[in-house]
Parts: structure tokens; sequence; C-alpha cells
């Protein structure tokens, strides 16, 4: 429980650290985070021992096809993170991830053609209100969560169809999209544009963390995911966006007007309905099993 809780914990508290990155822009910030995420991952890689590991998924065609699906994923969902955290929408983009798993069941629906049940189908139907509360409120969709939550669910579907440790899967990933960032930061210093190296040795070290900051609650979630059951990892999950929000209200002080709290609202209820019917035909299901077996 300890792993899953500061790994969550982690993630809830990321909107602090990106805006701290300035005067790099987001695209520049998401650029570093490719390219130290994938030489912090590689050193893993070593320590553990896992090159052949790594190797044998660079030759395997199908796999690498799968990986670069969900490296340009896994880029538009940290991008739209950071631009989210950098720009003042730091509660919008808790939403993307209070509604991850509504957009995960949709998923499911329409990709693998699976049946929902009466209460999923509640959920979705209720946070699909609340997506349209909030929309007439912002005056327009709100894409930053929007973008965030398709994205990490569709990384979700195809990592779950890659099915690789988390460090083998993070570095091939990382390795497809390093020499696009690297081409990134390039010509931004060739522009004159490049924050990195030029706003002082505190900035070039905080960069560079963020292959650090990517890492460690991967690391953490990967020794919950081990330990934990799939129940407890799913009611963790909603720890994360929830710091997110109360950051976002607190420490900058975004605005919730009635119209926002009531989507808001609507989105937690649709979320409370979900978990419980996720729990409830998990615990069936379970029983039946048991049942089965004792026959």
């Amino acid at each position: 429980m300890t792993f899953g809780v500061a790994a969550y914990l982690c993630w809830g508290f990321f909107p602090l650290y990106w805006p701290l990155l300035e005067p790099a822009g987001s695209l520049e910030i998401l650029a570093h985070r490719f390219v130290w995420s994938m030489v912090f991952v590689l050193v893993a890689i070593t320590a553990m021992g896992k090159w052949r590991t790594f190797l044998a998924i660079a030759q395997d065609r199908r796999m690498m096809l799968i990986l670069a699906a969900a490296s340009v994923t896994i880029a538009l969902n940290w991008g739209g993170f950071i631009y989210g955290v950098t720009n003042g929408h730091v509660i919008e983009t808790s939403l993307g991830y209070f509604i991850n798993p509504l957009v995960t069941v949709l998923l499911a629906v329409f990709v693998l053609k699976e049946t929902l049940r009466p209460a999923q189908w509640a959920a979705v139907g209720i946070g699909i209100v609340a997506v349209v509360v909030l929309t007439l409120d912002y005056g327009r969709l709100p894409w930053v969560a929007l973008l965030v939550a398709f994205s990490f669910a569709t990384y979700g579907f195809l990592k779950k169809k890659a099915d690789l440790g988390a460090f083998e899967g993070l570095g091939m990933e990382t390795a497809i999209l390093f020499p696009v960032a690297l081409a990134f930061l390039v010509a931004l210093q060739i522009r004159g544009e490049l924050a990195f190296g030029h706003e002082g040795p505190g900035n070039v070290a905080l960069l560079v963390g963020t292959g650090v900051v990517t890492a460690i609650p991967l690391l953490l979630f990967g020794a919950a995911a081990t330990r934990l059951s799939l129940t407890t990892i799913g009611i963790l999950q909603y720890l994360g966006p929830i710091i997110q929000f109360i950051t976002g209200l607190t420490i900058f002080h975004e605005e919730m007007t009635s119209a926002r709290w009531a989507g808001f609202v609507l989105v937690w209820l649709a979320l409370v309905i979900f978990t419980v019917d996720a729990i409830t035909s998990r615990r069936r299901v379970l029983r039946q099993t048991a049942e089965a077996c004792a026959i």
C-alpha cells in the first residue's frame, strides 16, 4: 500500500514541479522529459541487467508498432498535462484524470466490443452530462481534460497489448521519440530560444530532473502493482487527481464557478457509481469462482 500511495502522491503533486521550469516553454519541457527519461531509464535497464530483453523488443516489428503508437499517445498526454499546469489549467487537468476511467470504459465498448453493465452506462451518461455542463461554463470544450483523458486511456490500452515491464516499455517509447525531441531542442538552440543552459544551473538541474520525476513514480507503481489487488489500485488512482484538484484550488487559486462545481460533482457522482459497481462485480466474480472450485 505504501508504494502505491507514494506513486500517486508523486503524480498528484506534479503540478508544483513543472512551473518551476520557466522560462522553458511547454514544448521544450516535453522534449526534455523524453530526453532525460530515456537517459534515466537506460541507466536503470543497465543496472537491472535487462539489455537482452530491451534489444529483443527492438527486433519485434509488431511490438515496435504498438510502442510507436504508445509513444505518440504518451507524448500527447505529457504535452497536454504540462501545458495545462503551466498555463493556469491545473483543475481542468485533474478533471482529465477523474474522467479517465469512464473514457477507458468507452474504449472497451467501441474498440473491444465489450458490453457494459447498467451501472457503467449510468456512470458514462452522467460523465457526458458533466462535460456538457463544463463546456457551457468554460465557453469551450474542456479540451485539456479531454486530451489528457483520451490520450492516457489509449496509452493504457496500448500498454496492455504490449504487456511489457514498466522500464522496458518506457525505455523503448522514449527511444522512439528521442531523436525528434533532441532535434527540437537543437532547433531551439539554433534559433536562440532554448532555455536549457541559459537560465542558470538551477534551471538545468530541474530540466534534467524531469527524467527522475518521470521514472520514480513508475518504479513505485510497479512495486505496488505486484503487491496490491486491482480493486485497491483502482481506488488509489483517484488520489492523484484529488491532490491536483486541491492544489489548483488552494495553491494556484484557480476559479471555480457554481457551474464548474456542478460539473465536478457530477463527475464525482459518476465515479462513485462506477467504483461501487466495479467492486461489487469483482466480489461477485471471486465468490462465483470460489464456489465453483469448492464443487
